[in-house]
């Protein structure tokens, strides 16, 4: 069964109906008419008088239903310049949340396109309400890392960037109300640039840079391609008119007149017209291009460096220029010069070159039909319809784009959608000794949304007349954490001393106040918690004192001075190995300290490198003697020690040392007793070492001494 589709192109200087019949894939235009404005109704493409718009667009309509039948709804397009794209970013805090949902991810994406639609309003410096009429995800990121989906993710941050594409309010209102007025309901839209683009660059083609240039009246519109999509859209202010201007002033010809002949220098070398004085002049192509020249050129110039600008300073692969202004003279070869382009690759573009289009023989096949082939086109394939529903008992009307969702209407009514979620609970600032820290709150609760009376999210589909209901989600809880979570578990060490285990508790401070550790942290405090760090202290902490006297260094006070004995001390091990009391501990060590046993007198002197005697071996009568005289008396309260007396750490000592003298023969006879001969002389000899000597001769170890009894005469 063929379909009919009706479409207005409605243009600056004139209005075109069009009536395609469809069958399958395939399109053949039925029937095209065309009125022009009689007043200066459009400007740039945007309707200013909406009654005298209405009109035309009512006459084209009857003319038509005289011969097709009545035809109550139309596509048409919105101007290619009142579309703003805008990029936009958002991030929200996500710690402490599960994993993202389908609604946090929607949540996420509708934030960024009011931020978008914000900046749009704010850049234009209007109160104008701008129709989002699609947005397109450009980057996920969590915690920094790109990812292709946040769905089913975790993590402390997550954002989204993304490009949408608006619609001010007043250009969408204004073809309503000239349609309305001509009994026409709109059935889809479309925008200029989307409709031309559609038709004569389709998908396949755009991974080509190529830009297309739709010359109107008044405007020049231009859309650019390149991998694999429509990357731009740009208009100037320069068209047909400014030619056909130029030639009226040149020639003096009233403007129409002015207008067909600049159509005609398309096929013709040479042209008639008549001035409004009513002369008749014959004029050359040759000579009607050196007059309008300087409008030539500022048109080429306008378009060309628009379309640089729109693709980065670079030119295009190739330009397509359609709508009744490329008939302009020359003006191919002069955007090919400015472009630094092979002249081939400017080119006029008309119907015949749209793919799967009927066309009778009697319809001129010239590219100013492109766009209006083109909205009837491109509204049957990618219509842009719009639907009426009830947020929160006000009525929005908005665009539904192939399947409008809750989030969609949200967005135009204007709601923030932050503030559908409840807000995160309140954070604390705490300092644990001296570290400041953040304690967040809980997340808040996601909002309720009905449809119908029905529970839905922002994903759920609506249709026209629906009726939804928001409610805010509950905020989230403040931060709620107990002293002790926050200290990783160290309010406790458990050590073994001396085979007995004990347990000792860290001092917690809070404010400068003793607390437990069970108590609620409350914003802003300040948390000391201090463990015993050494053994020394520890031993302190468990009562045991005495042992670390036993650690000291041995003392006594020795002729009144007070001497320490690093080297007598007892000993202490952590795990088995040596350590010392100023050394640290953890949980689970096992501590041992052996005090030192008493030292003797003689231990005493060791250390502290006192000789107490000296001695050397000598032979008397061939038997060794050690010749001994002591050198170091102690005395402890009056009373000589012996060797080995033990001594008691903090004794006083009194030691009188005697000077080292060497030994003389004298001496042996405190180590030796003499037997005197009981018959003979009581004279006697001393011999050392065979030799005659003296009571004070001085004794050498190794000597030999002798006592001669000489016999009696």
């Amino acid at each position: 069964m063929q379909e009919k589709l009706f479409a207005l192109d409605i243009g600056t200087r004139s209005v075109v109906g069009i009536i395609l019949e469809k069958e399958q894939e395939c399109y053949k235009i039925v029937d095209i008419l065309s009125q022009e404005h009689s007043e200066r109704a459009m400007l740039d493409g945007q309707i200013h008088d909406v009654l005298a718009v209405s009109k035309v667009i009512a006459h084209i309509k009857r003319q038509l239903e005289g011969i097709h039948g009545p035809l109550k709804r139309v596509s048409v397009a919105a101007a290619g310049r009142a579309l703003k794209t805008q990029r936009a970013e958002m991030t929200i805090k996500i710690g402490g949340k599960p994993t993202l949902t389908r609604e946090d991810v929607l949540h996420l994406e509708f934030s960024a396109v009011q931020e978008a639609q914000t900046i749009v309003a704010k850049q234009k410096n209007t109160q104008s309400i701008y129709y989002c009429v699609g947005y397109s995800v450009l980057y996920y990121h969590l915690d920094g890392q790109e990812l292709g989906s946040l769905l089913d993710q975790s993590g402390d941050e997550a954002s989204v960037e993304i490009i949408a594409t608006f619609l001010p309010k007043v250009v969408v209102e204004s073809l309503l109300a000239a349609l309305k007025r001509a009994d026409l309901e709109m059935q889809a839209l479309t925008l200029e640039p989307i409709a031309a683009i559609n038709v004569l660059i389709p998908a396949s083609m755009r991974r080509l840079n190529v830009a297309l240039v739709d010359i109107g009246a008044g405007t020049s519109d231009i859309a650019l391609t390149d991998s694999g999509t429509v990357i731009a859209y740009g208009m100037v202010p320069v068209a047909g008119d400014e030619i056909t201007e130029a030639l009226s002033d040149h020639l003096l010809l009233d403007f129409p007149v002015a207008e067909q002949a600049k159509r005609d220098l398309t096929n013709h070398d040479q042209i008639e017209v008549t001035d409004i004085l009513g002369f008749a002049n014959e004029i050359s192509r040759a000579e009607i291009i050196d007059v309008i020249h300087p409008a030539l050129d500022r048109l080429a110039e306008s378009i060309s460096s628009e379309i640089l600008s729109l693709n980065n300073g670079k030119s295009p692969k190739a330009v397509m220029l359609v709508g009744g202004g490329s008939h302009t003279p020359e003006l191919p070869r002069l955007l090919a010069q400015k472009l630094n382009l092979p002249e081939n690759r400017v080119a006029i573009r008309g119907i015949d070159a749209i793919q799967n289009l009927e066309i009778s023989n009697l319809i001129q096949t010239g590219p100013e039909l492109v766009t209006p082939i083109g909205i009837a086109i491109a509204a049957d394939q990618n219509p842009i319809q719009y639907i009426s529903v009830t947020v929160d008992g006000r009525p929005i009307r908005l665009f539904d784009m192939e399947r409008t969702n809750v989030g969609d209407c949200l967005l135009t009514a204007g709601i923030r959608m932050s503030a559908l979620y409840g807000k995160p609970g309140m954070a604390k600032i705490v300092k644990i000794n001296g570290h400041q820290i953040t304690l967040p709150g809980h997340q808040g609760e996601k909002s309720r949304i009905t449809l119908n009376g029905v529970e839905a999210s922002l994903d759920t589909e609506v249709r026209n007349d629906d009726i939804i209901v928001t409610t805010k989600g509950a905020d989230g809880a403040p931060s709620h954490s107990r002293i002790r979570d926050l200290l990783d578990g160290q309010m406790s060490k458990t050590v073994t001393v001396n085979e007995i285990a004990y347990t000792i508790s860290a001092v917690i401070l809070r404010n400068g106040v003793a607390v437990s550790g069970d108590e609620l942290v409350e914003d802003h405090d300040q948390i000391v918690c201090r463990m015993q760090k050494s053994i020394q202290e520890l031993l302190k902490e468990i009562q045991l004192p005495e042992l670390l006297t036993c650690l000291e260094p041995f003392s006594i006070s020795l002729n009144g001075q007070d001497i320490q004995i690093s080297a007598l001390t007892g000993k202490i091990t952590r795990n088995g190995l040596a350590t010392k009391p100023d050394y640290s501990f953890d949980e689970g060590d096992e501590i041992v300290i052996t005090p030192i046993d008493q030292p003797s007198l003689m231990e005493i002197c060791n250390e502290l490198k006192i000789q107490q005697s000296f001695s050397i071996p000598i032979f008397f009568e061939d038997d060794q003697i050690v010749l001994s005289r002591k050198l170091a008396e102690f005395r402890r309260d009056g009373v000589i020690l012996d060797d080995d007396e033990k001594i008691h750490a903090g004794d006083s000592l009194t030691l009188i040392q005697q000077k080292q003298e060497p030994f003389i023969f004298q001496d042996l006879f405190r180590h030796i007793e003499i037997d005197i001969p009981t018959k003979g002389t009581n004279r006697f000899i001393l011999i050392k070492n065979g030799q005659e000597a003296t009571f004070h001769e001085t004794v050498s170890p190794g000597d030999r001494l002798k006592i001669h009894w000489p016999a009696t005469v």
